[in-house]
């Protein structure tokens, strides 16, 4: 039972703390403007390819530049009030949405049609990252999943939004029972890189094992986590899974010790 308890108790603390879906919209908020500093700089580039490319450029340039004050426009949704969630603010002209369930509806209607009218530029990527959280929100994992898969075939390779799209993958892959599926898609965030989420992949890896029954496997994967990415959230929930999974009776793996910095030459 004491297991049980904690175990429940880390669920609740896991469900509680603001996660990549509970900040809807800060990403693309930040990525447009990154986009519109990167458009005024390009109108700057000397033309080297010939009047054919240099057309083609500014055509490119100049739908972008449309597209990404269309998603700006697109994402004011987020910006009008929750009734006994997010308070009116003073000048707000648009009525409050009655629940976050109803925002999550007009923010997935608004970004399916931006989707469809600016397809293949950046900023519908974008829009595909944010549009597959509200959806997954929505319980639509089957059309979060395809929503995640549109930003991963738009993003860059570099991007540092990837990650977030691969949980993602991972979470709805979850939601509907696929929990080989879901460890696939949570590996992918590792390959990912980036800032963000640093060895979550890894701990959402080790819940999957342990839904799986491989619970002496997830303890491994965790034990591996705590000592590879110190002082990070994930390696905090791992300890706290480790902690679980030895109350219930499952041998922990002790932590490796850290590699020995190399001695200096004498000679």
């Amino acid at each position: 039972m004491a297991g049980t308890t904690k175990t429940e108790k880390i669920r609740q603390k896991e469900l509680s703390q603001p996660d990549s879906f509970q900040k809807v919209g800060t990403e693309a908020s930040d990525w447009l403007a990154q986009r519109q500093k990167i458009i005024g700089l390009a109108a700057g580039v000397l033309i080297l390819g010939g009047v054919g490319v240099a057309i083609a450029s500014e055509v490119s340039k100049r739908g972008e530049e449309k597209a990404s004050m269309a998603l700006g426009q697109a994402l004011t949704v987020l910006n009008r009030p929750v009734e006994g969630v997010q308070p009116a603010q003073p000048g707000d002209t648009e009525p409050a949405f009655k629940t976050v369930k109803e925002r999550d509806e007009a923010l997935v209607k608004a970004l399916s049609d931006f989707r469809q009218q600016h397809g293949g530029t950046p900023s519908a990527a974008t829009a595909a990252l944010t549009e597959g959280k509200a959806q997954f929100r929505l319980g639509n994992h089957a059309a979060a999943q395809a929503a995640f898969g549109e930003f991963l075939k738009g993003a860059a390779q570099n991007d540092p939004l990837r990650v977030e799209a691969f949980e993602g993958q991972g979470y709805a892959l979850e939601a509907d029972g696929k929990y080989e599926d879901a460890i696939k898609a949570f590996e992918q965030m590792g390959t990912a890189g980036g800032p963000f989420l640093v060895g979550m992949g890894d701990y959402h890896k080790a819940r999957m094992l342990i839904l799986l029954g491989k619970k002496e496997e997830a303890a491994q994967v965790l034990s591996k986590l705590t000592t590879a990415q110190p002082n990070t959230a994930a390696a905090r929930q791992a300890g706290e899974r480790l902690a679980v999974l030895a109350s219930e009776g499952v041998k922990v793996p002790a932590p490796e010790a850290p590699a020995a910095a190399p001695v200096p030459d004498a000679g």
